[in-house]
């Protein structure tokens, strides 16, 4: 059977160039960073070496990035350091209702605990409105958190408009960049981020490494205690192996973007016009001009998206009903009833995510397993009979 991974959203496979930077740091150069002999030495030149190749991929000096075991505790570190730094300024957040629960958990935990937070509506698209920030900031209002990229419908904020607005009123930015990095030019300088959160493993690097970026000159409490590893900003052993294979992962990246970004792109389009062409009342979601150049959300009426992922993984395609983190659950989309899609067109809907190792072979034996899927489902769907189908 063929074999067609389609949600690189979710993760993607670590590059041979990134597992073999990696090795030796496994078994060979062990040392732990914070020991004064050579072999320590190493692994520290090492960790400077990783440090330089993300701060390189994203227009950063290389003291603005400090690692983190994910993109999840960049996220957290980013709000929870913010919101107690600037306590005494103010206790008012400002996110949006479409971020990844990394960052809705964390407001919510921080609601329990005194503060007061704004969620941003979108519109259709799943755009934030700029203006509507603006209307939403008072003199209490301390941090500003809002994606880059949506990690549903792929949509890209107004990232530099929005960070603009934050500085015009003095008041930090952070973004939530982990399906932007590696997917899009990125330089935050130009665009006035102060914070940014990453992630390996969304680049063809390994799981449990991340990195929050920090502007030089913003200040943060700290998230975790105990050492002084990552210049006094995150205590823990560093994941040496981890820390290598990102910044590889990171090379590679800047190295191909325009390529990736050709390659995905032309493997999205002609996946979304196939569907169109071969199969009927499919809708899309997020916007086309503003969108991650590998994601496809796609919307099938009367059929779950449940059953069509079982589906079509039996016939060897791996594909996505949201995000991972949430994909077990029942609950509708937040993202897309957010975007105020009906809930029976929220349930039908599957997330496609193509990357560097898919090819157009790949898509069009997903269209024509899609097709006959979402036909045999829709014979069988008891909506559907009522409609006629």
């Amino acid at each position: 059977m063929r074999q067609v991974y389609l949600d690189y959203s979710a993760t993607t496979p670590v590059k041979k160039e990134v597992l073999d930077a990696m090795l030796p740091y496994f078994s060979e150069l062990y040392g732990n960073p914070s020991s004064l002999y050579s072999i320590a030495a190493e692994s520290k030149d090492a960790i400077a070496a990783a440090r330089k190749q993300v701060a390189d991929l994203i227009g950063a000096g290389e003291k603005e990035i400090t690692f983190t075991s994910c993109g999840t505790e960049a996220d957290n570190w980013a709000v929870m350091g913010a919101a107690d730094a600037l306590k005494n300024k103010g206790n008012h957040i400002i996110t949006t209702k479409i971020e990844h629960h990394a960052l809705l958990h964390t407001c919510e935990f921080l609601e329990k605990h005194g503060y007061d937070v704004t969620y941003l509506d979108v519109d259709k698209e799943g755009r934030v409105a700029p203006a509507a920030l603006e209307a939403a900031i008072t003199d209490k209002t301390i941090l500003i958190s809002i994606m880059f990229i949506n990690n549903e419908v792929g949509t890209i904020e107004p990232v530099k408009e929005l960070a603009q607005i934050a500085k015009k009123h003095n008041i930090l930015f952070h973004t939530d960049a982990v399906q932007a990095l590696g997917n899009i030019a990125i330089d935050v300088k130009e665009l006035g981020i102060d914070m940014m959160s990453m992630s390996a493993h969304k680049i063809y690097g390994p799981k449990g490494i991340g990195a929050l970026y920090i502007r030089k000159g913003v200040r943060i409490s700290n998230y975790l205690h105990g050492g002084a590893q990552e210049n006094k900003k995150r205590a823990g052993t560093e994941n040496l192996a981890g820390i290598v294979g990102f910044g590889k992962a990171a090379e590679l990246a800047g190295n191909n973007l325009q390529a990736h970004i050709k390659h995905t792109s032309a493997l999205r389009d002609r996946l979304i016009e196939k569907v169109q062409a071969e199969i009927d009342h499919v809708y899309i979601n997020g916007s086309m001009k503003h969108r991650h150049p590998g994601n496809a959300n796609l919307t099938f009426e009367f059929i779950e998206g449940e059953a069509m992922l079982l589906y079509l993984d039996m016939n060897g395609i791996a594909v996505s009903t949201g995000s991972a983190c949430s994909s077990a659950s029942l609950t509708p989309s937040h993202v897309l009833s957010a975007m105020d899609i009906p809930v029976e067109r929220i349930h039908g809907t599957l997330r496609f995510t193509v990357g560097d190792m898919t090819t157009e072979e790949d898509i069009d034996y997903v269209v024509s397993t899609l097709k006959n899927v979402v036909n045999k489902l829709r014979e069988i769907s008891s909506v559907s009979s009522k409609k006629g189908w």
